[in-house]
């Protein structure tokens, strides 16, 4: 499944309070949906490392009651104690056996110890594929069995939404536009240090942001993506310069028509970014007389990536000559 299914499926089993395994590879955002998908219905949000847990972390310490003439278990402090969220068990296959085991009752029974789950909670877990190469123990059977599992697999479509929305450097966006096998590379038979993930490229991102003295940036962004992706991608981004002015295309709807490849990726991911950052009827109809004139799977690209961002089209002045022109690649 890919991110759009995984977060549909995974808020429809977090307000059915349906407990949920999330499997994938190392680096494509497990963890971020699952936090996402709390932020967008405001609820509160809960996430526990139980690969760094001891048993009696969940279960709590015991001590004597003198009062009951009994043993007690003291719950820790980090569960809820109310309210609506999530409670996020990451790297629970990651956890050793023992700490599994002291999950089990809070997983099924919704208790562990002394202490009770609230109402609106939901309990959802995540971990890597034991083909991973991680550090992961093989999840037994009563355990898993008290899960829906789901698997997450890498989209670039999704993911270009996604980098759009949050931000990412365009130039970032452009290349996996260009190159959309560099999105992942991981490979588990390899003994790669540094492999291209969206987590990994997120690291780009930031370091595209940082002051970093240019003569560092092959180095460091090797670090994050492997030193050939690297060169790879720096060797894209010298083409940002050769970009016609966007502003200038959004304001009067004419300008050049690049024709190398990486940079009409640039120009298309240029004009997307500058759309969603100041929206207006008369700017997307320039954008569209523009594409006009654009390489056919240049401006279908463009349209798409603005029609999956919620932007609507049907009633621009240009839009009718645009599907006029294009329609047959749309079908």
């Amino acid at each position: 499944m890919y991110s759009k299914e995984v977060t549909s499926s995974l808020t429809a089993m977090i307000k059915a309070q349906i407990p949920t395994f999330l499997w994938g590879p190392p680096g494509i955002g497990k963890s971020s949906i699952v936090k996402q998908i709390a932020q967008a219905n405001a609820y509160e949000f809960i996430d526990l490392r139980l690969s760094l847990m001891d048993p009696t972390d969940l279960k709590g310490i015991p001590f004597y009651d003198k009062e009951a003439h009994q043993a007690l278990w003291a719950p820790p402090s980090f569960l809820p104690r109310e309210g609506r969220g999530i409670l996020f068990l990451d790297e629970l296959n990651s956890a050793p056996p023992a700490v599994q085991a002291s999950a089990y009752q809070l997983i099924l029974d919704r208790k562990v110890g002394e202490y009770t789950l609230p109402e609106g909670w939901a309990i959802i877990a995540a971990g890597n594929r034991e083909g991973d190469r991680g550090v992961v123990y093989r999840m037994p059977s009563p355990l898993a069995n008290r899960f829906v599992h789901l698997e997450m697999d890498v989209n670039v479509e999704d993911w270009r939404d996604w980098a759009y929305g949050a931000g990412m450097d365009e130039r970032v966006i452009a290349y996996i536009g260009y190159k959309s096998d560099d999105l992942f590379s991981f490979d588990p038979t390899k003994n790669e240090k540094s492999f291209a993930t969206p987590r990994s490229w997120e690291f780009v991102s930031s370091v595209l942001r940082s002051e970093m003295d240019e003569k560092l940036l092959l180095e460091t962004i090797g670090g994050a993506i492997g030193k050939d992706r690297a060169v790879r991608f720096l060797s894209f981004a010298k083409v940002m310069h050769k970009l016609p002015d966007i502003a200038a295309i959004l304001s009067g709807g004419e300008g050049a028509y690049p024709e190398e490849v990486e940079v009409l990726h640039a120009l298309a991911t240029g004009l997307v970014m500058a759309i969603r950052e100041n929206f207006s009827k008369e700017r997307m109809d320039n954008l569209l007389h523009y594409t006009l004139g654009l390489q056919s799977e240049f401006a279908v690209m463009i349209v798409q990536d603005l029609q999956r961002a919620g932007y609507t089209m049907e009633d621009q002045k240009v839009f009718d000559k645009w599907v006029a022109k294009f329609a047959y690649l749309l079908a």
